[in-house]
């Protein structure tokens, strides 16, 4: 709106300087003045140049009185362009400030949202950390609540304590004197046993372990079946101690413990194979008191099958005597009982034995051997299918050798 005015102003000052320079030129014209001794038509037109001059000057002066940009445009223009160039130059610096400060601000953004999210952590790790003092503080109750229940049950334990030491006094002096009585009744056990010995070493019927009657039961049937076997075998053996013994089966009796019985007769009925049952002695036994003994179950299955190989033993002879003769087979036979006990067949508990064979077969071997030098191989094979009871019945075979290597 100042604008508008100003340029209002300049219009009606401009057009009245120029109506009155033209009118004055005017009547300078009409009556032919002169200026300076110039000619009237020149003097008009210097009238004419002045009040344009004059227009000029006050255009610009009114403009410069009535507005500070125009007074700086005319006469500060060069301090102002400076100005500018320094704001400028103000101006890029701090655009690079601002830079330099926006780049300072998204690091410290970043460190803002980093610190907010330790801040953040460690709240959640005081929430744990005061969960978990709460839990402590409540074990440290518990804890208190039972050490005071332990110091009370220590009271009582201590005051126990004191009566178990008295009672332990009492019990050491009945101890001393249990002690003695041990000791005494020792000595008597002992003279006992010595006495028990003494009697049994003079008239033994059967040795501990001795086998007094064996056989076969079959397995896998009902245990009736299975118990009426067993009854037959108890009385094969109440049999072989009247033939022992030389008195009535009557008089003298085996006694089995009836669990021990029961047991065997169900691991019989149960088993898919044949059993080996032994009855054996349980102890060395007197002549005319009862005969306790034991049951001894095996597997049962065919050992040797008949004119199988058993066993091949080289020998060197040097002269052939009858007691190298005789003391060679029997090394033989030992190894033979050796090898026929490992593969399953069962000895006699007594001598250890598995074997039979005849004598007139023994003294062949022997008389075969006699006065033969150098080596022979002897060699033993099952006279018959033998299974794990017994007796394995042999065969003996001699083959001299042409050469004086053993082989």
């Amino acid at each position: 709106m100042y604008g508008v005015l100003l340029i209002a102003v300049l219009i009606v000052t401009g057009g009245a300087i120029a109506f009155i320079g033209d009118r004055l030129g005017t009547k300078i014209g009409k009556k032919r003045l002169s200026i300076f001794g110039l000619r009237p038509r020149h003097t008009s037109i210097i009238i004419t140049i002045f009040t344009g001059i004059c227009i000029t000057t006050l255009t610009f002066g009114v403009m410069a009185a009535a507005s500070e940009n125009v007074r700086t445009a005319l006469f500060g223009m060069e301090r102002l362009n400076r100005t500018m160039l320094e704001t400028q130059a103000s101006l890029k610096d701090a655009q690079s400030d601002l830079q330099v400060a926006q780049i300072e601000q998204e690091r410290t953004n970043d460190a803002l949202a980093k610190s907010k999210e330790d801040v953040e952590d460690l709240r959640n790790q005081q929430a744990e950390l005061e969960a978990e003092s709460a839990r402590l503080q409540e074990g440290n109750r518990l804890l208190e609540a039972a050490t005071q229940e332990l110091t009370l049950r220590n009271d009582t334990l201590s005051a126990q304590n004191r009566t178990l030491a008295d009672q332990n006094g009492e019990l050491a002096n009945s101890n001393v004197q249990l002690t003695q009585d041990n000791v005494a009744l020792e000595k008597r056990a002992a003279n006992l046993r010595d006495g028990l010995i003494t009697i049994r070493e003079g008239d033994i019927a059967f040795q501990a372990g001795e086998v007094i009657a064996s056989g076969v039961i079959r397995g896998h049937r009902p245990v009736a079946d299975v118990d009426r076997d067993m009854q037959a075998l108890a009385q094969l053996a109440n049999r072989n101690i009247s033939n022992k013994l030389g008195q009535d089966n009557s008089d003298q009796d085996i006694w089995i413990y009836q669990p021990e019985y029961e047991a065997a007769v169900q691991q019989i009925a149960e088993s898919p194979q044949d059993m080996v049952v032994r009855i054996v002695a349980a102890g060395n036994l007197l002549r005319g008191e009862a005969v306790r003994t034991t049951l001894a179950l095996y597997k049962n299955s065919v050992i040797y099958r008949d004119k199988e190989f058993i066993i091949a033993r080289p020998y060197m002879l040097d002269g052939g005597s009858d007691g190298e003769a005789e003391q060679t087979v029997m090394s033989f036979l030992k190894d033979v009982n050796l090898a026929a006990t490992t593969k399953g067949i069962l000895p006699d508990p007594i001598r250890g034995s598995v074997g039979v064979m005849e004598g007139a077969q023994f003294y062949d071997i022997v008389n075969s051997l006699r006065g033969r030098h150098g080596a022979v191989v002897l060699s033993a094979y099952a006279n018959g299918d033998t299974d794990a009871m017994g007796p394995l019945r042999l065969t003996l075979r001699s083959e001299f050798q042409t050469n004086s290597a053993v082989r």
